[in-house]
């Protein structure tokens, strides 16, 4: 609840945050760690850049270096977590953050506005933790008062076995946060010594790895790549430790001496500092070497060829994205940009078949035709299953609303394409053509179709009301450009230079290229339910 909310409240943000990925490695550290401070999730966080990797946004590297950012940014529910855990006589910080949970649900139930109702999801998400970490505790007690237990937890000491027992725990939750809480939640009931807590939490970095390598399988060759640089990674971190740990052995020192000494007569703490300080020292000592964990997971996993056209697929977003669904929200952006892009191609096609009867690059357009269909039915059923996720902010879904509208358009500006196709054709079929002055008004109408497609898609892009007013202006320039193109080719047809066949494609083309025109203004128009209604 907290960590969808979270998502929901801090969108935009998360969007700008992600789009800044480049090729320095501490911001994309910084990048992956506030991110995953903000969502509270390193898994969310992760299975998101393994779509950005699959999508070829980010590269490899860039990827390396955000995972190895969310892997600091988890440690952040470990230290909320161990600062529900103090208390006693006095109030405890749990009591007052369970108030939370009320006031958040009151919130959540009762608040009309959008906002209101996201924060509230985030004061009962964060209320509930500590309501839970409180009856986690309360029964953790009792069970640590026999003795059956007690000798049971005693005699698992072997550093490697807890290890081991903290992955596998945590591939089956497949959270580490969650693994990390109960860790803290032993350690403090007694239920188990620092060291014990030590180990586990470092076996649920492992086990948290789990969450990757499901989204990689699934994915691309890249997307298999990033899933194993997640592995090493993490598993790199515990072979580093576990040997200093052997290490330090020699001088009769552990890792539970040194954090207890740091920090006395709190437990909760000693374990939750252990977590940030292990994760924050793997990053210090892997950022060095990413260039050459890069090399070896290419290695690892060499690229495969691609059958030729099992070639159609979405480029900016995958099943993935839906984990993290505001940043999955600015993906379905740039994939109709995208498919808008294609369709502008198959325009510029279909005006040439027209003009010069010459139909080499039908195989192109017919091509594209399709792939503009597939993108067309696959990212309406990926924007269905995103719009019934949490997570989503009052502006994201005002967007999605009206996407399935803005990718209709873009269909149909190459339904419209494959008309003038059509009318080519018929054209070429009765041995005639079009008038020298038809071809120079046909090239004059596409660069039209061009100024306007600018700047529609950045009116679109950037939300930008400049763009949108100009884009109209060209819009209606075109409506009196077509007119004067038909009632230009009707004077040619009434002189006898133009037959009536050559009139009525043309006649066609012209109609249909004013609704290219069309279409495209509408994609622009869109931007007005995000402004408020503003023109």
């Amino acid at each position: 609840m907290m960590s969808s909310n979270l998502e929901a409240a801090s969108s935009e943000r998360l969007k700008k945050l992600f789009s800044k990925a480049s090729d320095n490695k501490l911001l994309g550290v910084g990048i992956g760690a506030l991110g995953t401070a903000a969502i509270q999730s390193s898994g969310a966080t992760t299975v998101m850049t393994i779509g950005f990797v699959n999508a070829g946004i980010i590269s490899l590297a860039q990827a390396a270096t955000i995972i190895y950012g969310a892997n600091i940014g988890t440690t952040v529910t470990a230290q909320i977590v161990a600062l529900g855990m103090f208390g006693g006589n006095s109030v405890s910080t749990s009591v007052i953050f369970s108030a939370f949970a009320g006031l958040g649900a009151f919130l959540s139930i009762f608040s009309k506005k959008n906002s209101a109702k996201t924060l509230g999801g985030i004061l009962a998400g964060f209320g509930l933790l500590f309501v839970g970490l409180e009856l986690m505790s309360g029964s953790m007690e009792t069970f640590a008062a026999l003795d059956g237990v007690k000798t049971f937890l005693a005699g698992i000491g072997n550093p490697i076995l807890l290890v081991l027992i903290g992955a596998v725990f945590t591939a089956i939750i497949q959270s580490s946060s969650v693994m990390t809480s109960i860790a803290l939640a032993m350690v403090v009931t007694g239920l188990i010594d620092i060291n014990q807590g030590i180990y586990l939490t470092m076996g649920s970095n492992i086990g948290s790895c789990v969450v990757a390598v499901i989204a990689g399988m699934t994915s691309g060759t890249n997307a298999k790549r990033t899933a194993l640089i997640h592995l090493l990674f993490n598993c790199s971190g515990v072979v580093i430790f576990m040997l200093a740990a052997g290490g330090l052995g020699w001088f009769d020192v552990s890792y539970g001496n040194l954090f207890g000494r740091l920090f006395p007569g709190a437990p909760q703490v000693q374990l939750a500092m252990f977590h940030t300080f292990f994760n924050t020292v793997t990053v210090a000592i892997m950022l060095p070497l990413t260039g050459s964990l890069v090399k070896l997971v290419k290695r690892m996993i060499p690229e495969r060829a691609v059958a030729p056209d099992t070639e159609f697929s979405l480029r900016y977003v995958d099943e993935n994205m839906l984990r993290t669904p505001p940043v999955a929200v600015s993906q379905v952006k740039r994939e109709i940009l995208r498919m808008a892009g294609i369709a502008l191609e198959n325009v510029d096609r279909s005006l040439e078949m027209a003009s010069q009867l010459d139909f080499s690059a039908l195989k192109l357009f017919d091509r594209d035709e399709r792939q503009l269909n597939f993108i067309n039915r696959e990212l309406i059923g990926f924007v269905v299953r995103l719009s019934s996720r949490s997570g989503l902010g009052e502006k994201d879904r005002t967007y999605l609303s009206g996407t399935y509208r803005n990718i209709r358009d873009v269909e149909r500006i190459g339904d419209y394409a494959e008309n003038i196709v059509e009318y080519a054709t018929a054209l070429a079929d009765s041995g005639q053509q079009f008038s020298d002055d038809a071809k120079y008004e046909i090239s004059q109408l596409k660069a039209l179709l061009h100024q306007l497609y600018e700047f529609a898609m950045d009116a679109y892009q950037n939300e930008s009301l400049d763009s949108l007013d100009r884009a109209n202006v060209i819009e209606e320039e075109i409506d009196d450009y077509t007119k004067r193109m038909e009632e230009g080719h009707i004077s040619r047809m009434e002189k006898g230079i133009c037959t009536p066949t050559v009139g009525a494609q043309y006649l066609e083309l012209s109609s249909n290229a004013e609704r290219i025109a069309d279409h495209m203004i509408n994609i622009a128009k869109s931007i007005r339910s995000l402004k408020g209604g503003k023109a």
